[in-house]
């Protein structure tokens, strides 16, 4: 009152720290007055222990003043400060949005508003309706479907004003949108909120991919004869994860590939040597001079195997070779050779197992159409995206036998896994540089 009564004061420029502290314990008065020739000058009022905390630090006092009744006064509000701090922690796991929310916190300014019922609620500048509605609770948040200031209606994208008053307008069900994600549409302003509707949506693909994953896993490991023990005992140390349930959701969510971990179990549980292999199929192999001297091959195969005669197999899941592919054979337990391509992960795990198994094979020149592999490809999302690939694959007559689609909504890329049936590599080369001169399309390759 002083100040002003002697000089003129901006009316627009005045803060009142000390009747609305910032939520880092900050307090002081703030005003801007016009000195001589009209030159605006800054006028900060603060008591000594404000000052000491505003310069040295919230703990500052507590250091000089130790013991002192007085210097505790604020001490309630700086614990619940940094309880805050550590509150955000459940909610954002990125290091750059935990500084970005700090940074905010201490630095920005702030907007007062308050609820229907009184209560005030403190948020960053340019907070939205939405980051209000998170801020009181995650499930308001979730649930909300809009929002009235001042008794009216509010677009999301309104960015909130000192003294308002929110009413959040909720419905039954939670449904956020990954549009709230989006920075550049403005729904939200603050990381804690974006953080809350992450994993809103980390946790829906999660519950979708824990039982998928597990009835692939037990199918797998019953028909090998592992149990569940056993899998928790060695694979989750393996893939460094907590409990059953994050490997299911791995495996569902094609994070963790069951092939490889099937090939690791059974290298821990399966301890088959060499003289325990089927001697039956042993018997039909030979050395590559012997084969030569004493098989006939009959030439009309697919898949020509050296040195073993009329034996079952298969083109390996894992891998799916086609021709023009490099590939190698290996004897399973019971199911015959597994026609793997050379570079095949699986392949080369069991080789190192059971390198006895392993055979020699080629291309034969009786094969056709009917190959299936899986294809992935990356792109900027958006829309046609999955039309415009459609599209090239029909105008070469592949058939799409599949299709699954993730969304990273952090990058705003898709991922989109096809399987696909061609006959040759030379064709999947075709197909694979046509789809990535697509637009968005950042990269098309072979799984």
């Amino acid at each position: 009152g002083i100040v002003h009564t002697h000089f003129k004061h901006l009316p627009k420029e005045f803060d009142d720290y000390v009747a609305n502290p910032k939520p880092n314990g900050y307090q002081s008065i703030h005003t801007v007055v016009l000195g001589k020739g009209g030159k605006p000058i800054e006028v900060q009022i603060r008591t000594q222990q404000m000052h000491d905390d505003a310069e040295l630090g919230v703990a500052a006092h507590w250091k000089y003043k130790e013991g002192a009744t007085a210097g505790r006064s604020g001490y309630e509000e700086k614990i619940a400060w940094l309880r805050k701090l550590l509150a955000w922690q459940d909610d954002i796991t990125d290091s750059g949005e935990v500084m970005a929310e700090l940074r905010s916190q201490v630095f920005d300014d702030r907007v007062y508003v308050f609820t229907p019922k009184g209560e005030v609620v403190d948020l960053p500048t340019g907070s939205t309706p939405l980051d209000f509605a998170y801020a009181i609770h995650s499930e308001i948040g979730h649930r909300c479907i809009g929002a009235k200031v001042g008794g009216r209606i509010v677009p999301f994208t309104y960015q909130l004003q000192m003294g308002d008053q929110v009413d959040i307008i909720t419905q039954k069900n939670p449904n956020p949108s990954r549009d709230w994600l989006n920075p550049n549409l403005g729904f939200t302003h603050t990381a804690k909120a974006r953080a809350k509707i992450h994993a809103w949506f980390k946790k829906q693909d999660r519950d979708k991919n824990i039982p998928a994953g597990k009835e692939l896993l037990e199918s797998e490991i019953n028909r090998l004869g592992i149990s569940l023990k056993q899998v928790e005992q060695q694979a989750l140390p393996r893939y460094n994860l907590k409990n059953l349930d994050d490997l299911y959701a791995g495996i569902g969510g094609g994070d963790i590939r069951i092939g490889p971990l099937l090939n690791f179990l059974q290298s821990k549980f399966i301890k088959i040597s060499a003289q325990e292999v089927d001697e039956e199929i042993l018997r039909h192999v030979s050395t590559k001079s012997a084969a030569n001297a004493q098989q006939k091959t009959e030439r009309k195969d697919c898949v020509i195997v050296e040195g073993v005669g009329n034996l079952m197999h298969h083109i390996a899941r894992c891998c799916q070779p086609i021709p023009g592919d490099c590939i190698v054979g290996y004897i399973t337990m019971g199911r015959g050779i597994s026609i793997h391509r050379c570079d095949c992960e699986q392949f080369l795990e069991l080789q190192t197992v059971h390198p006895e198994r392993v055979v020699e094979s080629r291309w034969g020149d009786n094969y056709s159409s009917g190959f299936h592999l899986n294809i992935r490809i990356v792109a900027s999302d958006r829309n046609g995206l999955l039309r415009d690939i459609t599209t090239v694959l029909a105008n070469d007559k592949i058939s799409v036998l599949g299709v699954s689609t993730r969304t990273d909504t952090k990058r705003q890329l898709a991922n989109i896994d096809m399987q696909i049936e061609l006959n040759n590599v030379e064709i999947l080369s075709k197909i694979l540089s046509r789809l990535e001169k697509l637009d968005d399309v950042i990269e098309a390759k072979r799984l």
